[in-house]
């Protein structure tokens, strides 16, 4: 019999594709073909257990990476005391993610005859972290910009010490570059969710941004050339506002300067500066990326790119160990229909949870607000309050507006092989699903959705204006309640 406890959302994996994803590195055999990192590693105080190293020493932290670049990438690496020491499963997921955001085709390549994928790494570091694996891996080329001469001085050697791949990484001072004049960007629409994209409106209009932002030192801007266009940015940006909040995890030791590891107003700040930069920078890069520290934070930033009107936003979670790392990507560019249709999944019942509602808020005030949502989106509600259900209709017009107001970017895979450019879409003949509320204790309700025909070849925009639903009864009852 199952619990009737909540289950727990699966936590994030190591990529699948990530090499150390099914076999992670073996410290025995690479001490054996290593003996450089032999002295590093000890065994298991269990039988059975498999060999560790000291993860609080930095001289063996750095062996590891160094040895597993050679081991597995063929990559020749090394880096001086005190830089910043990169672990290679954890990056390797980051540059995995890119993929997929590139090979998900939610928005257009490049129109041109030259396909090679070019990014750009905002702070490379000594380590060069980034464009030795995308190269190594992918076969991307890279720019890697920093500030530091001694971050620049080693970023150089490891690409020079890798003669198969120097043709694909350049290295660049940001501080040679003079910011270009700024281009006034063009205002797009907010997003509702992370894959509620609307096209762009066409008129050029002021950002909604900060004024002050622009004192501080671009990062993007003039270091990028006007005739530059790249697939994407990454960036592992400074993560603490103090030298001494970066010291505060004695767990590990992977080293790293007070420019690699603090910024004022640490991580929230810099990246801040990214998106000030990537709204001049709309049209030179088809995804912005970022990795984050808190998630505390990344609510803040997708908050200011709905601000200054991206199309779309992503987040992912990386499994970094016992380290929570968030990553987050954006792009200007005019979304896809038909490829975001593909990604959205067919399913016909949906449910989700509202957790610490203050005590006036029970099952019937949630069920008022789910009825009041369907009906300012145009449909037929009829309530059950006997049975705590709304039952919800959608009449063929009302669908048609809906996926002329942007639903379709995300209406399922039926709509991605009606799509067209003309107006009259033959749908069905209407969309039939309710909603039941039940409150499951005090201050938690659970909202269930079920389509009435599963086969309905529109279920996609049930399933779009049941994530909607779901956001908008979250920001009423539990967000605003929280201070958030």
């Amino acid at each position: 019999m199952q619990s009737k406890k909540r289950r727990r959302v699966d936590p994030p994996t190591i990529h699948p594709r990530n090499r150390y994803s099914e076999k992670p590195p073996d410290f025995g055999l690479l001490a054996y073909l290593y003996p450089s990192f032999s002295p590093y590693v000890f065994p298991s105080s269990r039988p059975g257990g498999r060999p560790s190293i000291d993860w609080t020493d930095f001289n063996a932290t750095r062996e590891l990476t160094r040895v597993l670049l050679l081991h597995d990438h063929g990559v020749n690496w090394w880096i001086p005391d005190r830089q910043l020491c990169p672990t290679v499963p954890n990056r390797s997921n980051y540059i995995h993610w890119i993929e997929d955001l590139l090979s998900s085709d939610l928005i257009p390549a490049w129109d041109c005859s030259d396909r090679k994928v070019r990014g750009f790494d905002i702070g490379t570091g000594a380590n060069c972290i980034y464009p030795l694996l995308g190269a190594s891996l992918l076969g991307w080329s890279f720019v890697g910009s920093d500030v530091t001469d001694a971050a620049l001085e080693w970023a150089r050697k490891n690409v020079e010490s890798n003669p198969h791949l120097s043709e694909l990484i350049e290295i660049r001072n940001a501080n040679d570059f003079l910011c270009s004049a700024e281009v006034k960007p063009k205002s797009g629409k907010i997003i509702e969710g992370e894959l509620f994209a609307e096209e762009k409106e066409a008129e050029s209009l002021e950002p909604k941004l900060v004024l002050s932002s622009f004192s501080k030192p671009h990062v993007l801007v003039g270091v990028v050339k006007d005739d530059e266009k790249f697939d994407f940015c990454m960036c592992n940006p400074p993560f603490f506002e103090s030298i001494e909040e970066a010291g505060l995890n004695p767990k590990t030791s992977c080293g790293g300067t007070p420019e690699e590891l603090v910024y004022p107003g640490g991580e929230q700040a810099f990246v801040t500066q990214i998106i000030n930069d990537s709204v001049v920078l709309r049209n030179s890069f088809r995804w912005f990326t970022s990795m984050v520290g808190r998630k505390a934070n990344l609510k803040v930033l997708v908050s200011k790119l709905r601000e200054v009107g991206v199309s779309l936003v992503k987040t992912t979670e990386f499994v970094q160990g016992q380290t929570a790392r968030w990553g987050l990507a954006w792009s200007f560019i005019a979304v896809k229909k038909s490829s975001i249709a593909l990604n959205t999944p067919i399913k016909s019942h949906h449910s989700f949870m509202l957790e610490g509602l203050q005590r006036q808020f029970g099952a019937f005030q949630i069920l008022k607000a789910v009825e009041s949502f369907f009906l300012a989106n145009g449909a037929i509600c009829k309530c059950d309050f006997s049975s705590f259900l709304v039952n919800v209709t959608l009449s063929n017009d009302q669908i048609g507006d809906l996926l002329k107001d942007g639903l379709a970017n995300i209406g399922g895979r039926a709509i991605s092989s009606m799509s067209n450019t003309s107006t009259d879409l033959k749908f069905p003949k209407e969309l039939l699903f309710h909603v039941s509320v039940f409150e499951q204790s005090p201050g938690t309700v659970l909202v269930r959705g079920s389509l009435l025909h599963k086969d309905n070849p529109l279920s996609g925009v049930f399933s779009s204006l049941f994530s909607r639903l779901e956001e908008a009864l979250k920001n009423d009852f539990v967000n605003k309640l929280r201070g958030s």
